[in-house]
């Protein structure tokens, strides 16, 4: 049974960093390429990062790149965005999200909201 589990620091002023780490229970969790998305209200839900299984290859968003930095631990199973110079405009719901060696909704975390606001 796959699980995913984010966790970190809701809230941050803008200009500020956080923090989003997601425990996975993946089979395979070193050969499975992640990802986090984002949904803020009445928006569709977006990728925000994505990294290859040995951290070979990074993707972001254009939103993301210059701010946000995706990286993996496989011994700990465990992947993480680092958001630096947050905007109001990253306030969303932050998923976490196996993109390979997985099928349907428990490839996605319950979410976080990271709100950012003065």
């Amino acid at each position: 049974q796959v699980q995913l589990v984010e966790s970190g620091v809701d809230w941050a002023q803008p200009g500020g960093s956080l923090r989003l780490s997601c425990a996975a229970s993946v089979i395979s969790f070193s050969s499975t390429v992640m990802s986090w998305y984002r949904q803020a209200p009445g928006l569709q839900r977006g990728l925000v990062a994505l990294v290859s299984s040995r951290s070979a290859m990074t993707n972001y968003a254009d939103f993301a790149k210059g701010r946000f930095t995706i990286s993996r631990d496989n011994a700990k199973n465990t992947v993480s965005l680092q958001m630096n110079s947050l905007k109001p405009e990253d306030t969303a719901v932050y998923y976490c999200h196996a993109v390979t060696n997985c099928d349907g909704p428990d490839c996605w975390g319950q979410g976080t909201q990271v709100t950012v606001s003065s």
